[in-house]
């Protein structure tokens, strides 16, 4: 199991950076997430270059979307970097970057969706990241507890999880490190530099937009890769628009999808986390210790405030 060493928490005052590292970004949705880190939180907002650019479908060319990256993860002023959005790009430039003045002076870096591979990246590299809202979903409707629970996160505060209860669910206690994210990225890197080790770990996956054979191919090529055999528990987050064939239809919902790739382990399995591409996308701090209580009665999920 990876040691991870996590970076310093925020404090008020503090430095972070903003960049676009895959998909092109309308800079106006982006300005209330801005104001709730600069006036809310009290931290001073860089912002990127590829806030406000576009190339394509991407926010900029992959040289200028690594350049702008590289940027911040250099800085040692920088003590967080968020993404304003996901969407596609970060796939084709996490070979490119450079991590050796992160690793003299870490700091958290925050995203969710194609930014899975980065904070991937970073786990392998013995340190913690957030999976979590990132600048143009932070204010989003349904956000405001996903948004406390970054602040939380970031600000050294761990955030205690209760969930209901859902008819999938399978029982038990685990504790492990927590890797995952989006289902299609985790997927894509198995046998590449970023392949997640998940032995002995607490998964979560989510996912969104996909056919439902696509999501069972998804989850047989996890299972061929192992990627289910020996893990601690299991998180189901949100699978968010999902399409089906009109005719013949594929014949199951996206969660019994799911629940039958995973039938017959005996860890712990907790369906409906609110995390994905949802309002209510909690805070996920990738490599870090956790608990996790699946009852009868409802889930609990807790984070450690200490490097594992």
């Amino acid at each position: 199991m990876n040691k991870i060493n996590l970076p310093p928490f925020l404090k008020p005052g503090d430095k972070i950076g903003i960049v676009a590292p895959a998909s092109v970004l309308n800079y106006d949705d982006l300005l209330p997430g801005i104001a709730v880190f600069r006036d809310e939180w009290g931290l001073e907002v860089v912002e990127g270059e590829t806030l406000k650019t576009a190339s394509n479908q991407f926010s900029a060319p992959d040289a200028v979307r690594l350049a702008d990256l590289q940027a911040m993860l250099d800085d040692p002023s920088i003590k967080a970097v968020i993404a304003a959005r996901g969407g596609y790009g970060c796939s084709r430039i996490v070979d490119q970057l450079n991590f050796d003045q992160f690793l003299k002076n870490p700091k958290w870096v925050v995203g969710f969706s194609d930014l899975t591979v980065i904070l991937s990246q970073i786990f392998d590299l013995g340190y913690a990241s957030l999976h979590a809202p990132m600048g143009k979903s932070i204010t989003t409707d349904g956000a405001e507890l996903a948004k406390e629970s970054l602040r939380q996160m970031l600000f050294g505060e761990m955030p205690h999880y209760k969930i209901d209860i859902h008819p999938l669910n399978q029982a038990g206690i685990a504790n492990g490190q927590v890797v995952g994210g989006n289902l299609c990225i985790l997927a894509h890197l198995i046998g590449s530099q970023t392949d997640v080790d998940t032995d002995g770990k607490i998964l979560f996956i989510e996912d969104i937009n996909e056919y439902l054979y696509n999501l069972d191919r998804m989850m047989i090529q996890m299972k061929r890769a192992g990627k289910f055999d020996k893990l601690a528990g299991l998180i189901v987050g949100q699978f968010s628009d999902m399409k089906d064939n009109t005719n013949p239809t594929f014949g199951k919902t996206y969660y019994e999808i799911i629940q039958e790739h995973i039938a017959g382990f005996d860890y712990p399995v907790c369906f409906n986390f609110p995390v994905g591409h949802v309002g209510d996308n909690r805070a996920m701090g990738v490599g870090m210790e956790a608990v996790l209580n699946v009852t009868s009665e409802g889930v609990s999920f807790q984070f450690e405030n200490s490097a594992f």
